[in-house]
């Protein structure tokens, strides 16, 4: 089992792996109405994530983290270790996932670019992954731009392939980055 990333500092704010006291502040936006307006799992019931937080820190392949800014609870990241793509053989663990959410009262605020740098970081520089991608609905601007702030490069434009309860099949766009092409920007 790769050694967590977290702790690690993005500028003003500290990526840590969660603990119990941290349910409560993440619950009141996780499951805020404006925050899930684009989320595909609009509600998380706070028994599943306090299970599912509690379980990061021993987890392999799930190295989410909670953002604090000094001392306050303003974002969660998302970043999940996966098997690529491929033939038999294909090797394990090499791809990951991020994704983030942040408190509404912090919405603005450049929190969501720099926890995306800050996956990015842990993904390539503390677990050596190759790629990573993310996904966003397309018609929610605010997150395609933190990703493509955050240096992640548009893949794919998906048509009306997300199921929106109230909005019908949306458009989702995805984005991704290889490893050298992170080593390339940081050097």
């Amino acid at each position: 089992m790769p050694p967590s990333p977290w702790p690690a500092r993005a500028g003003d704010l500290l990526l840590r792996d969660p603990v119990e006291a941290d349910v409560e502040a993440l619950l009141s936006f996780r499951n805020d109405p404006g925050v899930n307006h684009f989320m595909v799992r609009t509600h998380v019931h706070p028994d599943d994530l306090r299970r599912e937080l509690l379980a990061v820190p021993d987890s392999p392949t799930d190295h989410s983290c909670v953002v604090e800014r000094d001392g306050e609870v303003v974002a969660m990241g998302f970043l999940d270790v996966v098997d690529g793509p491929g033939q038999p053989g294909v090797p394990d663990g090499t791809d990951g996932l991020i994704g983030y959410i942040v408190d509404p009262r912090y919405a603005g605020q450049g929190i969501a670019t720099a926890t995306a740098r800050a996956l990015l970081a842990a993904a390539f520089e503390g677990l050596g992954l190759r790629r990573v991608t993310a996904a966003a609905n397309a018609d929610n601007h605010a997150s395609v731009a933190v990703l493509e702030k955050a240096g992640m490069r548009r893949e794919r434009h998906s048509r009306q392939s997300l199921w929106h309860h109230e909005l019908g099949w949306l458009d989702e766009v995805g984005y991704a980055l290889l490893a050298e092409e992170w080593a390339a920007r940081a050097g």
